[in-house]
C-alpha cells in the first residue's frame, strides 16, 4: 500500500504540459476476453505500452495513474504524445491500426481526451493521500492553511475577472406557518 503523505499538499510542474485521458467501454461484458484483445492484450496493450514508456522518459510520459478501464496521463509535451501515437516502432500505432481492422461488432468502445495546460494555468490539491497524478508528474508543494483555488491559480481581478465570493452557508429554510386551529383539532 502506498505511503500516506499527510496533510494537504499541491503540485507544481515546470513549463507547459499535457493531460491525456483515455479510457475503454465493454460494450458486450460477455464478451469481455475478446474485448481484451481488441484493446491490444497482454503484449501490446495499455499496460504494455505504459511500462514501455515509463522505462524511456525521453518519450515524455512523465507519470499515469490507472482506475480500472480509465487512464490519466501526463505529457511534456503534445509533440511527445503525437510522436508515440504515430511512431510504427512504438507499441501504439500498430495496436491502433489493428483496432481499426478488427471485427469487433461493438463489443469494445474506446475514447480519449486531450487537454493542453500552459505554466501555471492548473491547480492541484491533494489531503492525506499518497502521491499522486501531478504531484507525481511533477513535485509536491506544501500548502498554506489559508491557500484558496484562486491563490493557488494566482488570479485576481485586476486580470479582468469578477472577484469570486467565498462560499456562504446555505440558508435555513423558512418555517412553515402553524395550520389553523380548525385544522389541528378537526375530526
Amino acid at each position: 500500500m502506498a505511503r500516506i503523505h499527510p496533510g494537504r499538499f499541491g503540485a507544481e510542474i515546470d513549463g507547459d504540459f499535457v493531460v491525456f485521458v483515455i479510457g475503454a467501454r465493454l460494450n458486450k461484458p460477455w464478451r469481455a476476453f475478446q474485448a481484451f484483445f481488441d484493446v491490444g492484450g497482454r503484449r501490446r496493450g495499455m499496460q504494455a505500452m505504459l511500462a514501455d514508456l515509463m522505462a524511456h522518459p525521453e518519450k515524455g510520459l512523465l507519470a499515469y495513474r490507472t482506475s480500472g478501464l480509465l487512464v490519466v496521463q501526463y505529457w511534456r509535451s503534445f509533440e511527445h504524445l503525437e510522436a508515440f501515437a504515430r511512431d510504427p516502432g512504438d507499441l501504439h500505432r500498430p495496436t491502433w491500426l489493428q483496432w481499426y481492422s478488427r471485427d469487433r461488432h461493438g463489443r469494445t468502445g474506446i475514447w480519449h481526451e486531450t487537454f493542453l495546460v500552459r505554466a501555471g494555468e492548473y491547480e492541484a490539491i491533494y489531503s492525506d493521500v499518497p502521491e499522486q497524478g501531478l504531484a507525481v508528474a511533477g513535485r509536491v508543494v506544501p500548502l498554506a492553511g489559508n491557500s484558496s483555488a484562486r491563490l493557488r491559480l494566482r488570479r485576481t481581478a485586476a486580470e479582468g475577472q469578477a472577484p469570486v465570493p467565498e462560499p456562504r452557508a446555505p440558508r435555513p429554510a423558512p418555517a412553515p406557518e402553524p395550520a389553523p386551529a380548525s385544522e389541528i383539532w378537526a375530526d
